[in-house]
């Protein structure tokens, strides 16, 4: 079995990305754009599934003994490397001309996230990371650039998204966001995927969310933690397997923890 090394893993994350683009962007504001709903009644469009394709099968020749999941076409293989794809994260955005969406490819070995590519075309931006290579974005045209958290240390300093209020109400946690909000300095409801890499580039300092599925939030994780941050679930708990997500700049990480805690 051939062994690849994580910027291997990287590069070819990158080129399926590309390609990913291409197909999204052609279809973003079409007019003939198909939408259907899922049993979960969610929104899936013709995109959707074109871009998760086209990514399956590009692991599938580059590397055929690895596992994948994605959100359109479920699970397959049975290695400890899986690739988990959010074709189109922020869908409702895509169908509705807000350009806050992106594709999410992520590989993940024995449970952990180790490689993670966020591309948004439509923002004309791509960020990207490897467990010890450090993380890095690029805009449309531009030089990547590598990028760190801020060094906010204090929560009423802190610049917060709660990516959506229902989210929390729908976790019974309504009272500790709106809670948290009143104790930072400002608060947005940014969303999706866009939000935790404004907080890997140091533009916002906490980010937390629920009613997330692992391909939501597995690319994002090597993204802020090798900017220097931490992500867990809203209840501390590592990786992206339990339904919430808390990112912070790693500094205040322990304090929102314990504040969503106490509330």
């Amino acid at each position: 079995m051939t062994e690849y090394t994580l910027a291997d893993d990287l590069s070819l994350a990158l080129a399926l990305a590309g390609d990913a683009d291409l197909i999204s962007l052609d279809r973003f504001t079409a007019l003939d754009l198909e939408v259907t709903t899922k049993p979960d009644r969610t929104p899936v469009t013709d995109a959707d599934k074109a871009v998760e394709r086209s990514i399956r099968a590009g692991i599938a020749a580059a590397r055929p003994g690895d596992s994948i999941l994605g959100e359109e076409y479920g699970e397959a293989g049975d290695s400890n490397r899986q690739w988990i794809i959010d074709p189109i994260d922020g869908t409702s955005n895509f169908l509705r001309g807000v350009p806050i969406w992106g594709t999410l490819i992520s590989l993940v070995i024995d449970g952990v996230p180790q490689v993670g590519v966020v591309s948004s075309p439509a923002l004309g931006k791509r960020w990207w990371a490897a467990t010890g290579h450090g993380a890095f974005a690029q805009a449309r045209d531009g030089e990547a650039e590598q990028i760190f958290v801020s060094k906010v240390a204090a929560l009423d300093a802190a610049s917060i998204s709660y990516n959506s209020l229902s989210g929390w109400d729908g976790a019974g946690r309504l009272d500790a966001a709106i809670a948290l909000t009143r104790a930072t300095w400002r608060s947005r409801a940014i969303g999706d995927m866009w939000a935790y890499m404004l907080l890997a580039e140091g533009a916002l300092d906490l980010v937390g969310e629920f009613d997330l599925q692992p391909y939501d939030m597995a690319a994002l994780i090597p993204i802020v933690q090798e900017a220097g941050g931490r992500f867990t679930s809203v209840d501390g708990e590592e990786g992206p397997w339990h339904g919430s997500a808390l990112a912070t700049n790693g500094i205040l990480h322990n304090d929102s923890l314990n504040f969503l805690r106490s509330h």
